[in-house]
């Protein structure tokens, strides 16, 4: 038996099955349990074929606590209140997390970082590596470029994605306020319509596309006189979000309580600490990526 054993939170969703598929996969991380919603039909069936990877002996359950009862881990791509009452329970029965939820308000974020005050937590906005990457570029692009640039950010999504903008464009957001010396609440702008008047080169405007199968697409732009310059990342499986998720997964047991994200995870981090809050350094912003 591996030392890392996972359980997995909505695996009967689009990346509850990837999230199976990928931990299979993984060489150090053994499935030990699958939830899905109360009353579900799938209660029962085996997780592996449920993910189309044949029988691995893992029953599907629609009991959290007995999901847990083998597990020192819980992936949670679900929904933001399912997820608050997760880490609830995760938190008294010492299991860490790696969570993947969208949408979460103040009052779940603040539960989430009681949680990881027992137990660690990663926490991302979006789980591939090429994103996590692609903000470090987005810093350092803001920096340098400063205010003499207008910024726009503009995501797609397939058509099932509900909420907008992405939590990925948010947190991008949030790494471009920061490095400008900027509020993200006070200088976003959602979209545009009507007569808007010029734009207000203090802003950072949000684009959202959704439309057919786009599993992720984010493009940045610096807006110059004279030039241009864009950063996009585009993802074309969602095994780069569950591979991202699996290796957190590996990573996040055995550490100490707190909140972390892919950066620490890729020991991208700026050493200012094991872990962060929601809003603070090695945090992870606000939004994350969970039907993605």
């Amino acid at each position: 038996m591996n030392d890392n054993r996972v359980a997995i939170a909505g695996a009967a969703g689009r990346m509850g099955r990837h999230l199976i598929e990928a931990c299979l996969q993984h060489p150090r991380l053994e499935l030990s349990g699958a939830v899905v919603r109360a009353g579900s039909s799938l209660t029962g069936r085996d997780a592996g074929e449920l993910a189309g990877q044949g029988a691995v002996g893992v029953r599907v359950t629609d009991n959290l606590t007995e999901a847990l009862q083998a597990a020192n881990v819980l992936i949670d791509f679900t929904l933001p209140d399912a997820t608050v009452d997760n880490a609830r329970l995760c938190a008294d029965k010492g299991v860490a997390m790696v969570v993947g939820t969208t949408g979460l308000g103040e009052e779940q974020k603040q539960a989430l970082e009681n949680a990881a005050g027992v137990v660690p937590i990663v926490l991302a906005p979006n789980f591939s590596v090429g994103i996590t990457l692609s903000l470090r570029l987005l810093e350092t692009a803001a920096r340098v470029l400063g205010d003499d640039f207008d910024v726009e950010v503009v995501e797609a999504h397939h058509r099932h994605k509900i909420d907008a903008p992405s939590g990925t464009a948010l947190r991008m957001g949030e790494v471009l306020a920061k490095a400008l010396g900027r509020n993200l609440d006070e200088c976003a702008v959602f979209g545009r319509e009507g007569r808007t008047g010029e734009r207000d080169p203090s802003t950072i405007g949000f684009e959202t596309i959704r439309g057919g199968d786009v599993v992720g697409e984010h493009t940045v732009l610096f807006l110059g006189d004279g030039e241009r310059l864009e950063i996009t990342h585009r993802a074309s499986s969602r095994m780069t979000f569950a591979r991202g998720a699996v290796r957190s997964a590996d990573w996040v047991v055995g550490r100490g309580p707190g909140l972390y994200d892919m950066e620490d995870v890729l020991g991208l981090a700026s050493p200012q600490g094991d872990a962060g809050s929601l809003s603070g350094p090695g945090g992870s912003g606000a939004g994350i990526d969970s039907i993605v």
